[in-house]
């Protein structure tokens, strides 16, 4: 963008081309197979986040490197055996100043030459430890969006008692939303959105077997909650999650 208005300035384009070239450049083409959002965070607030399944390692090394100039990237649903065959392409990424972070259980790789400053706190809950992979990919994706994230695993309904102290915690630390993931039946958020005074983010997963194999039951559940106050996202879905949350909290600090 500044190479284009400082074209405009120094004459070289006219302001009918400056517009189109404004217009293009949002999109970039990556030979026959991919269409990068360039501004997707000016616009969104969210980096640009390339879904790593089904793509071929080729395919997905080359787009991580076309997307590395724009300064912060994430690589979902990316398994630890697949980094480890394309971590070794990405080494020209890391000779340029970016760091690279990759958590296992959630399955994203962060890249990023600079810090992400946080504003505002987010909260997750797990009803089981079987649910924590998909709350480790909600907290990594709020964490990258600008939040802090303070988390507590295996609280759910099945031994109450565990869940009173680190929710006390959560609200004295003034967090704005609450994630909480749970598979089975699927009755944590209901009994969380009914013991507290902001938003409560459902997150269905696929732990579970019989009537509540692939997660239907807990979704059900959690959309026929009778607490209200509650959002649902789809199952496994830890990023629209962290998403969702971290944009309901930014509001908060907006001027």
């Amino acid at each position: 963008m500044k190479e284009i208005l400082q074209k405009l300035v120094d004459g070289k384009i006219s302001l009918q081309e400056a517009e189109k070239m404004l217009k293009t450049s949002h999109i970039d083409e990556l030979e026959d197979f991919a269409k990068l959002d360039t501004a997707r965070h000016l616009r969104t607030g969210i980096p640009e986040v390339i879904f790593a399944e089904n793509k071929e390692n080729d395919d997905l090394i080359k787009i991580i490197l076309h997307c590395a100039h724009m300064g912060h990237v994430m690589v979902t649903r990316l398994n630890a055996e697949r980094y480890a065959l394309i971590r070794p392409e990405l080494d020209s990424i890391k000779e340029n100043g970016f760091n690279f972070e990759y958590n296992k259980k959630a399955r994203i790789l962060v890249i990023k030459n600079h810090e992400i400053e946080k504003n505002g706190k987010i909260g997750i809950l797990t009803a089981g430890t079987s649910d924590i992979p998909v709350a480790e990919e909600a907290k990594i994706t709020a964490e990258e969006m600008g939040c802090e994230v303070l988390t507590a695993y295996d609280a759910g309904v099945a031994g109450m008692h565990r869940l009173f102290p680190p929710l006390k915690r959560m609200l004295q630390e003034d967090i704005k939303v609450l994630i909480v993931v749970a598979g089975m039946e699927g009755a944590l958020p209901s009994v969380v959105a009914g013991l507290v005074d902001v938003p409560v983010i459902g997150v269905p997963t696929s732990v579970g077997y019989g009537v509540g194999e692939g997660g239907f039951t807990a979704l059900f559940a959690m959309l026929q909650s009778c607490a209200p106050g509650i959002a649902v996202v789809n199952i496994d879905n830890g990023f629209g999650a962290g998403v969702f949350a971290a944009k309901l909290t930014k509001q908060t600090f907006k001027d």
